[in-house]
């Protein structure tokens, strides 16, 4: 069991049972639950087990639950022969505590050997048909490692903010690999084949036998329980500046 702790008033502590696997694989509340719908999407299809969780001190919390049993809102998952840990991530931290929920987790993957950070993540900008694809924005050992020539395209120019941000800042000054995955999203709802084209691509990226037809068929279904979930966001993103820019 291993444990953080940065200054007040909020407060990050990571605590799991075993050491991560070498690739830690996130995705976070934010536009569209693109992100956070395929990392628990891989997390069932791949058959991880939780082995962890990050408690935050200081936030406003939501405890979710099924079929009456509570679990944290930020758990992590693994396999014992499967080299990447997931963190799937349903709390909202606002932008203006990013830095300190990423610094957080870097503190726990640089004392544990993690090699390389992946996130899943959607972006609000306007989109046609042609933009229904996954970009990146990834550090050089990271593309060298995981992104061949021609394919996964880079998106072309704006800026990151919040944890993204400070994770990948991370990986440009340290030997850590870290890149992003990031797809268009509508913004005001659950973004369900945003989330496929995400799933589509880590699994291609990873080498994982995962499907992503079942989350289609389900898409319904996955919609309902992430729509209460991105109004509960959507209440709390009141520090998040208005002018964002991706091109």
């Amino acid at each position: 069991m291993f444990g953080t702790r940065l200054r007040p008033p909020t407060d990050f502590t990571v605590n799991h049972q075993d050491g991560p696997s070498t690739i830690l694989l996130c995705g976070f509340s934010a536009y569209g639950l693109a992100g956070l719908t395929a990392v628990d999407y891989l997390v069932d299809h791949l058959d991880l087990e939780e082995y962890g969780y990050i408690r935050a001190e200081g936030l406003p919390s939501i405890t979710p639950f099924e079929a009456g049993k509570p679990r944290h809102p930020i758990r992590l998952f693994s396999r014992n022969d499967l080299d990447i840990t997931v963190l799937v991530g349903e709390l909202f931290v606002p932008v203006s505590l990013g830095e300190q929920f990423a610094t957080d987790i870097l503190s726990w993957t640089t004392e544990e050997g993690v090699k390389e950070i992946a996130i899943a993540a959607g972006i609000p900008v306007p989109h046609g048909p042609d933009g229904h694809q996954t970009y990146y924005v990834a550090t050089e050992d990271f593309r060298e490692r995981r992104l061949p020539a021609g394919s996964v395209q880079p998106m072309g120019s704006g800026f990151l903010d919040g944890t993204n941000a400070a994770l990948i800042e991370r990986g440009m000054d340290t030997s850590l690999g870290v890149g992003l995955f990031v797809t268009p999203v509508h913004a005001m709802a659950p973004d369900v084949e945003a989330a496929i084209r995400l799933v589509e691509t880590i699994t291609t990226v990873y080498d994982l036998d995962v499907d992503a037809t079942p989350l289609r068929a389900f898409a319904d279904e996955v919609t309902q329980y992430y729509n209460e979930l991105a109004q509960r966001i959507e209440e709390r993103e009141i520090d998040v500046p208005e002018d964002r820019m991706y091109m």
